[in-house]
């Protein structure tokens, strides 16, 4: 082969290459995108930063933030309005997407540390973001694999850790009450992270234990059909906010 073949095989081979990775980094795009789009956070509400209710505060993800309609029934009940943080598409440390929970609280704190009660949730978008793009862990359930890995559960796992961390720092900052919501089965398109879910809760209720917090952890598998769910399959339609509000409202009330 001449010099000048070789080169323009080189050339074509190299155009080849550059094409196969614009497609990659389109698709991947494109993946980024529709998560973000399917856990909320293209909307959501901005921080509240005064309130009626200073000293209550509300951190957490899309659950509460996509149509903010948990936090309005509980200020309905209250009379009063309370401080809000959450962020749609929040993880509990880090991510890409949002503020993570961690540095909502810290954002709070440094607007008013006087902090006595924290409604909130979190850890749910950790493990559903990744399902969604490529489901590395293995957190989704399919004919051809009934239980999810190992993987998944080592995923979990860390999360408790981090919450565990971040609920003592609460209880060294002098935060007197905090009521953490799990999460609710999912549905449609996302019906097959049910397994994931319910090992979720069951590392966030034991992270609620085993802090030195004085944390209650709130289940709203039981009272949440799918009918409760908007049609993404995953955020609370106003008869779930309306439901989810009435099971933190006797804690939160108990509190005030």
């Amino acid at each position: 082969m001449s010099q000048k073949s070789s080169m323009s095989q080189k050339v074509r081979n190299f155009t080849q290459q550059m094409g196969d990775h614009a497609k990659q980094t389109l698709k991947l795009v494109a993946t980024v995108a529709i998560a973000a789009n399917v856990v909320g956070c293209s909307i959501g509400n901005p921080y509240v930063d005064d309130a009626d209710r200073n000293d209550v505060i509300t951190v957490g993800d899309s659950i509460f933030d996509l149509s903010g309609e948990i936090q309005a029934f509980l200020e309905e009940d209250a009379g009063q309005t309370f401080r809000n943080y959450t962020q749609s598409g929040a993880e509990l440390v880090g991510g890409v997407l949002a503020r993570p929970i961690v540095d909502q609280y810290a954002d709070a704190k440094a607007v008013n540390p006087n902090i006595n009660t924290i409604v909130m949730d979190g850890g749910g978008n950790d493990i559903l973001i990744p399902a969604i793009i490529f489901d590395p862990y293995g957190c989704k359930t399919h004919w051809w694999r009934w239980s999810i890995s190992n993987s998944c559960k080592g995923l979990v796992d860390d999360i408790y850790v981090e919450a565990v961390t971040m609920l003592n720092d609460m209880d060294s900052d002098g935060v007197e009450n905090i009521l953490y919501l799990g999460y609710y089965y999912t549905a449609g398109a996302q019906s097959n992270l049910h397994q994931a879910v319910d090992y979720g809760d069951y590392r966030l209720e034991q992270a609620c234990s085993n802090t030195t917090a004085n944390c209650t952890f709130i289940d709203p598998r039981p009272v949440i059909s799918s009918s409760d769910i908007i049609i993404d399959g995953i955020h609370p339609a106003t008869s779930g906010s309306k439901k989810i509000a009435d099971l933190i409202w006797p804690h939160l009330a108990s509190v005030l």
